[in-house]
């Protein structure tokens, strides 16, 4: 028997690489996501069980599939079985789409994935999700959690709503799938352009909720980073000439390319005026640069272009206090013309405070605590925390670093909160701890 620590590794790690492959597969089988999900985890669960017993496979992700599969085509068939017992219990003969459960058959043939168009499972998964039938915010969550095994609470923290809230939206898009007969499959080439706004949000939430991870010990989930790194140079090779394309993978690259110094050898969070950038991955800025001065040349930029702009602005400046902030509150200006988030308008005070001051960041952010799309926002509180902190308001300061403390579960975020919060490291230096385009 295979001893069960090493079954347990092999079953977390199949999960991290493999979840999105095993789930689309399933899903176009099942033709359902609660199915597909049920069924899913139902294969997981198995192989604890099974690779106990008959040793870890030599591919697992395959192994996975083929189970969840066959979960999902006995569900069908019992589905099936029962349609066909009760005909006067369900709609009439020939009413749905009716759909075959003895293997490859499973899927319709107008639903089979042309894999020349992408040849990715991963990324035309997302694309299935990101139908123009949902909501945005209803893309955007069935995908995290689906595609990217992002947990709901997280992803609740990252859309900036409370998790019942988001849980009922996801049972919500899911009932209008089914009941909407929304298919599973690829949408055709034409079509993709449609879905592609949806698509970049997903990628560049999945990238912000690794880069600045609500939970956990570690600032940064490493994993979650490299699949939004991967999906992104993959939509960069299927739309080459999309400018929002470069945009956002040119963020993703700029920003990443500080990854190593974000904490220090004891897992401490540094701040990004105290970051060693002589260890940045100097060939990921070069890279994002490359991507941003091409996609300038197309006119009016978009968000994520200017977003990483701000990035590259931040990553070339020579030292924290020789950055260009006038460029950047420039940048974070015409970003909030194209995308006015409360969260764009927070990250412009920290550079507003280096331009004019902290005493004039701080009424905006003031201002900004009336808007209720921030209530619960983390960064909030620590944003106005350091703003007082500068201007010598230690007990406003306090009070402000408290309710920070109270709104954080990510453990490097909260040590560093209480060190402030204690009196320590107490400077003149302003930030947002972990903020993306910081």
């Amino acid at each position: 028997m295979t001893p069960p620590e090493d079954v347990e590794a092999a079953v977390a790690e199949a999960h991290r690489r493999g979840w999105a492959r095993v789930l689309a597969a399933t899903a176009r089988v099942a033709r359902d996501l609660d199915l597909a999900e049920e069924c899913v985890q139902e294969a997981y669960a198995a192989a604890l069980v099974s690779w106990d017993r008959d040793g870890i496979p030599d591919k697992p992700a395959a192994w996975l599939t083929t189970a969840a599969k066959r979960r999902a085509l006995d569900a069908l068939r019992r589905e099936q079985t029962l349609r066909s017992k009760l005909p006067l219990l369900v709609e009439p003969e020939g009413s749905g789409d009716e759909t075959a459960v003895d293997g490859a058959a499973a899927v319709p043939p107008e639903d089979v994935v042309p894999e020349d168009v992408v040849p990715d499972e991963r990324l035309r998964l997302v694309f299935m999700c990101c139908h123009p039938a949902l909501a945005q915010e209803a893309q955007l969550a069935l995908t995290l959690r689906l595609v990217c095994g992002v947990t709901t609470a997280d992803i609740a923290r990252a859309l900036l709503v409370s998790e019942p809230t988001l849980a009922a939206r996801m049972t919500r898009a899911k009932k209008k799938i089914s009941a909407a007969r929304i298919p599973f499959r690829l949408p055709g080439a034409a079509e993709l352009p449609d879905r592609l706004r949806a698509v970049l949000g997903v990628i560049h939430l999945l990238f912000t909720t690794g880069h600045t991870a609500p939970s956990g010990a570690s600032p940064v989930r490493q994993d979650l980073v490299e699949q939004s790194l991967r999906l992104a140079r993959m939509l960069r090779e299927l739309m080459p000439d999309e400018r929002e394309v470069r945009g956002l993978l040119a963020l993703l690259l700029v920003t990443d390319a500080r990854r190593a110094t974000r904490v220090d050898a004891d897992g401490r969070l540094l701040r990004l005026e105290d970051q060693d950038r002589s260890l940045w991955d100097r060939s990921a800025m070069a890279e994002g640069h490359d991507l941003i001065v091409d996609g300038l040349r197309g006119g009016r930029p978009g968000r994520y272009l200017l977003q990483a702009a701000i990035a590259s602005l931040h990553a070339e400046a020579p030292s924290y206090d020789r950055t260009d902030w006038p460029q950047i509150v420039t940048l974070y200006d015409e970003l909030l013309s194209v995308w006015p988030s409360p969260v764009v308008a927070l990250n412009r005070t920290v550079a507003v405070s280096m331009v004019s001051g902290p005493a004039k960041a701080l009424e905006e952010v003031t201002e900004l605590e009336q808007d209720s799309r921030l209530t619960g926002y983390r960064y909030l509180p620590a944003v106005k925390a350091d703003l007082l902190d500068r201007l010598g308001r230690w007990e406003e300061a306090s009070i402000a670093y408290r309710r920070a403390l109270e709104l954080t579960g990510n453990g490097a975020e909260r040590e560093f909160l209480t060190e402030r919060l204690a009196g320590r490291h107490r400077d003149t230096t302003a930030g947002a701890p972990g903020r993306l385009t910081g």
